[in-house]
């Protein structure tokens, strides 16, 4: 695994949004847009798509022409399905000379037709949530280096932004940090990682002790998070990270307009506390030392004075360095790591 390098895939990208019912259904490529601007040559909606991502409205052909080489697949739909409306649209990428790059459950290959006219035209498949390594089962030895993991109220609240952001501004000043991504995003974005959520769950904790391995005492590895300890559906990827990563600091992420669970709207969001305390109880089986050093809010549906009252008021109530990331920059959630 190297720490620097190009993606497989070939870039740059036109970003297909399919018929995303909202913007947070096209997260996949909201976040190559907003971390990989460059890779984002234009967008591809069908007639029905709520989501908008303010790049160029492209057909096939015009994104051909501007030099885009793979259909990049941008939504993360609940299943991770490959919708029978986008049929038509993917093959059609593929006969007039794109690659395709999904990062959803239900993988390229496992369809007949895109799979047949792949081999037909000589294009490739790239199924980013296909593990391509045999993970060992986690044995829980301390390893030299340091880690840090983003943990959330819900889904989608911001945890990869907070570590992107975090390695983007470690980078910065010169301090040894590394990215780790654990999802389909943060693999496009990086070309690198491990599909968490894809591994079987036997070995998820022992792919994240892979992921993150022995390493210089002043590195720190920044590792993206996945899921919720208190969302039903998806609380499994969590543990294994916390568990995985025996993380030294913990970032607590948290959408303050969001009033229920993503997909659950029977379940309330928990409070900033409620994680901070079930998230550090876990994390110290395997890290004794383990801190929780401050908190990452994503106000994107607040305007401006809404949100820094919002962070200046979670700030006091839970005594931790509190910022928006995306909005502010990470440097005062590095300065809280450097102090451990």
């Amino acid at each position: 695994m190297t720490e620097d390098h190009a993606p497989l895939i070939a870039t740059p990208y036109l970003l297909f949004l399919g018929d995303a019912p909202d913007q947070l259904a096209a997260k996949v490529a909201q976040g190559i847009c907003d971390w990989r601007p460059e890779y984002a040559i234009g967008q591809l909606r069908l007639p029905d798509c709520q989501a908008d991502l303010g790049r160029p409205e492209m057909t096939l052909a015009e994104a051909r022409a501007a030099g885009a080489r793979t259909l990049v697949i941008g939504v993360a739909n609940r299943g991770g399905v490959i919708a029978p409306a986008w049929k038509k649209v993917l093959v059609t990428a593929l006969e007039e000379g794109f690659d395709l790059a999904s990062g959803l459950h239900n993988l390229l290959r496992d369809e007949p037709d895109l799979a047949a006219v792949a081999r037909a035209t000589g294009r490739a498949l790239h199924d980013v949530r296909v593990p391509e390594v045999k993970y060992p089962i986690a044995d829980g030895r301390r390893r030299p280096g340091k880690r840090c993991l983003a943990v959330g109220t819900d889904c989608s609240v911001g945890k990869m932004y907070t570590a992107i952001a975090m390695d983007a501004e470690m980078r910065r000043r010169g301090l040894s940090a590394t990215f780790r991504a654990t999802g389909q995003t943060g693999i496009l974005i990086t070309g690198d990682g491990v599909p968490l959520d894809a591994v079987i769950a036997d070995f998820m904790a022992g792919a994240v002790e892979w992921l993150t391995p022995d390493n210089d005492a002043d590195h720190w590895d920044l590792i993206e998070g996945q899921g919720s300890l208190f969302h039903p559906s998806y609380s499994g990827v969590t543990l294994a990270l916390i568990h995985g990563g025996q993380p030294d600091a913990l970032i607590l992420s948290h959408e303050p307009t969001r009033r229920h669970m993503r997909g659950l709207p029977h379940y309330p969001l928990p409070s900033l506390e409620a994680l901070r305390d079930q998230a550090l109880a876990l994390a110290r089986i395997v890290n004794p030392d383990v801190q929780v050093v401050g908190v990452s809010l994503n106000t994107q549906h607040l305007g401006e004075d809404e949100a820094m009252a919002e962070i200046a008021a979670t700030e006091a109530r839970m005594g931790l360095p509190t910022v928006d990331p995306f909005r502010q920059g990470a440097g005062r959630l590095v300065d809280a790591l450097g102090a451990l």
